[in-house]
């Protein structure tokens, strides 16, 4: 009776610990993506009712929080960018998505950071890429610009949605 019950605990939560891993630091992301980084100064935001209302707004999508945290990225010279994490429900997990952008609002590239659902819902890499370089008048829409995934609909809309939320943040107040 003791080792069913220890099965169907492993059974219950290993799957759940395994599939909340984070890929890698958002320092190593932040680095191998922008060269000559000098500091990533990690900073909180919170957004106003104002801003609120504008990034919703924006984004054309429910925004659930006003808090985020984002991240200035410098070299000797100055900004060479910024990245905003965004965490977002996929289906009854959260997932974590760093989207960094170039000062000129152009999405230089989006990383997931955590992902709480099973790892076959995760978009590959491929998908991924085409987020990359998107300059700030795409629209990022599922199905128009963005092709959907096949088995990760729900993750691809999370993505996406998470990229406009990002954008429009960057947009309204760190620009």
């Amino acid at each position: 009776m003791k080792q069913l019950f220890f099965v169907m605990l492993l059974g219950v939560f290993l799957p759940q610990s395994i599939t909340a891993q984070a890929n890698t630091s958002v320092d190593e992301v932040i680095k191998t993506s922008f060269a000559g980084v000098k500091t990533i100064e990690p900073k909180q935001l919170i957004l106003t009712q104002e801003q609120f209302s504008q990034v919703q707004s924006k984004a054309k999508t429910a925004v659930k929080t006003k808090i985020y945290r984002y991240y200035d990225i410098k070299n000797e010279r100055g900004r060479l960018g910024v990245a905003v994490l965004v965490a977002r429900e996929v289906r009854s997990k959260k997932a974590t998505v760093l989207y960094a952008f170039e000062p000129n609002g152009t999405l230089r590239f989006t990383e997931i950071m955590a992902f709480g659902e099973p790892p076959e819902y995760i978009p590959g890499k491929t998908w991924m890429t085409q987020l990359q370089n998107k300059e700030s008048s795409a629209l990022l829409a599922i199905g128009k610009d963005i092709p959907t995934v096949s088995g990760s609909t729900l993750s691809a809309r999370c993505v996406t949605e998470g990229a406009r939320i990002a954008r429009a943040i960057y947009e309204i107040t760190l620009k």
